[in-house]
């Protein structure tokens, strides 16, 4: 039994690796991904104890080598969703009632494999399944996982700290129970963090969870299960299944123990899961707590300040890592007159220097989008840009997916603020770019706040603090994250808590306290020490 009041190891940032040439974890994940292509996995369900092959095997491959073969996955039913929610039913009571110290520990012991043994093999499986390169995915699959899992311990046990005052002859106490039923864990293909983010945030609070990843991100989703395993992650407390998602939806939004959902993906997609949760609420045991991090029309603003170098190393690395395939990309940027003509220059040479193919060569900062389905629409949005006479594509526009889904990056420059690729989310290396005249910066910002229905990211580029100060005053509502002289993306756990409103999602800051609170039904205890035995209270005595 355990006796005292525990204290967790301090968080610290995972430091991120170079992979430079003659350094070890170069040769390393060299020969990590030399192994994966040379074997085929055939990869089940976790469901309850149980690995579960359905039999109906679904190919994985490489986005940026379509015809090679990494190996199977499964697709299940209905009827494995029905056995997920069963085993994770099954698990709660057990899970619920085990000491929040022994929780920790393996989340603890999870963030320590996948920084050591596992640390290649998830970095390998997300380059080969997810196409990103490897200074992407050490930041991902490696270093933010290992963050999200450290930093969630330490923000539990902060939150158990946090108890109420008590008067005189009463000792109050709160308790942070699990939620009543099970958690869906809908996760997407970009970010191996996310997809292993999502499911365990809400488990290491006493839930047990439902686990439904893209299929596009299976292949680095079975590593993940491998890693919670051998951490000492019981039998049902995370099942994993594929399974289509009308599938998956029909069956567990209609159950009645199903107590949330824990999402990243399009807003589409989230407002729909809205409406369908709203629309069934009566066959549920409690309101379910609905947590999503959706889509995102991220913008750079420059000031006529701004260092125009500074400005196109923004846009550069901010609409392009990674294909533009994150919610926080850069994907419309205002430009000032003044400067233009030097940040129109600087990009240029910055994409004639950019590299694209195989993430397996280490010297392509460019690799594939993710599957045939991006292509198709990420190409279409292209073309329609192309075909309108307000846009001037400077860069790119073209494409090929003879081999792997290959995009190059795009940029377009338009004279109508709110045309096609201004205003939609593309999810792909294309950037639209609106040069607007050097004085009018205020009425610029008013155009930036009103152009989009989203609110994830944005970033001002300014030496003007007073120019940054009044875009910090005038997008207040237009980005959950805002960022001072930098790109929008990059977010750190325990220092730029993730999340998006309007549009966007729900604002429940991944990486920070709040979100964690999501997935607890606080109780309040009240005990008197000693219980009055009269009724009559002072005021009622006669004078």
């Amino acid at each position: 039994m355990s006796t005292g009041f525990f204290h967790v190891p301090v968080p610290k940032n995972e430091p991120v690796l170079s992979y430079a040439p003659g350094t070890k974890e170069r040769a390393a994940l060299k020969k990590a991904l030399a192994d994966a292509r040379a074997a085929q996995v055939d990869v089940p369900m976790y469901i309850g104890a149980e690995e579960v092959r359905s039999g109906n095997k679904k190919p994985l491959h490489p986005p940026h080598d379509h015809k090679h073969l990494l190996g199977y996955f499964h697709e299940g039913d209905k009827s494995h969703v029905e056995q997920a929610i069963n085993a994770a039913l099954a698990a709660k009571e057990l899970w619920a009632g085990l000491s929040w110290e022994n929780r920790a520990s393996i989340f603890l012991k999870a963030a320590d494999l996948l920084a050591g043994p596992y640390r290649y093999k998830i970095n390998a499986a997300t380059m080969l399944g997810q196409s990103k390169n490897a200074f992407q995915a050490e930041i991902d699959s490696a270093c933010e996982l290992i963050d999200f899992l450290r930093f969630n311990v330490y923000f539990m046990s902060e939150i158990y700290n946090d108890q109420p005052q008590s008067s005189p002859g009463v000792w109050n106490r709160m308790e942070y129970r699990p939620l009543e039923g099970f958690v869906f864990a809908l996760t997407p293909f970009n970010f191996t963090a996310i997809a292993g983010n999502l499911p365990t945030s809400a488990a290491m609070m006493g839930n047990t969870v439902v686990w439904k990843p893209a299929n596009s991100q299976v292949y680095a989703a079975h590593v993940i299960m491998q890693v919670l395993k051998e951490a000492g992650l019981p039998d049902g407390v995370i099942n994993l299944v594929y399974v289509s998602g009308p599938d998956a939806g029909d069956v567990i939004f209609n159950h009645k123990d199903f107590a949330g959902i824990h999402f990243t993906g399009s807003t589409g997609v989230f407002q729909n899961i809205w409406k369908t949760v709203g629309n069934n609420i009566h066959k549920y045991r409690s309101y379910p707590r609905i947590v999503g991090e959706t889509g995102g029309k991220d913008f750079v603003i420059a000031h006529k300040s701004a260092n125009p170098k500074e400005v196109s190393t923004a846009l550069s690395r901010g609409a392009f890592e990674y294909q533009g395939q994150k919610c926080s990309a850069a994907s419309r940027a205002y430009i000032p007159s003044n400067m233009w003509d030097e940040v129109k220059q600087n990009l240029l040479a910055d994409l004639k220097s950019f590299q694209m193919g195989p993430t397996e060569d280490f010297g392509n900062f460019i690799n594939a989008v993710i599957d045939e389905k991006a292509f198709n629409s990420i190409t279409g949005y292209i073309e329609k840009a192309r075909q309108n006479p307000m846009n001037e594509i400077i860069a790119g526009g073209k494409y090929d997916k003879s081999k792997g889904y290959f995009v190059e990056p795009t940029i377009i420059v338009t004279k109508d603020a709110s045309s096609l690729t201004m205003c939609e989310e593309i999810f792909g290396p294309v950037l639209t770019i609106y040069v607007y005249h050097a004085e009018n910066f205020e009425q610029t910002l008013e155009l930036v706040d009103a152009t989009s229905p989203y609110a994830l990211t944005g970033s001002i580029l300014a030496k003007d603090r007073f120019a940054v100060e009044l875009a910090t005053k005038k997008l207040v509502n237009a980005a959950g994250n805002f960022y001072i002289n930098d790109k929008p993306t990059g977010a750190v756990v325990g220092q730029q808590p993730f999340g998006g409103a309007r549009g966007s999602g729900t604002n429940d800051k991944a990486g920070a306290k709040v979100n964690l609170l999501r997935w607890v039904s606080m109780r309040t205890i009240k005990e008197t020490f000693v219980t009055p035995t009269d009724y009559r209270y002072p005021f009622l005595e006669k004078e």
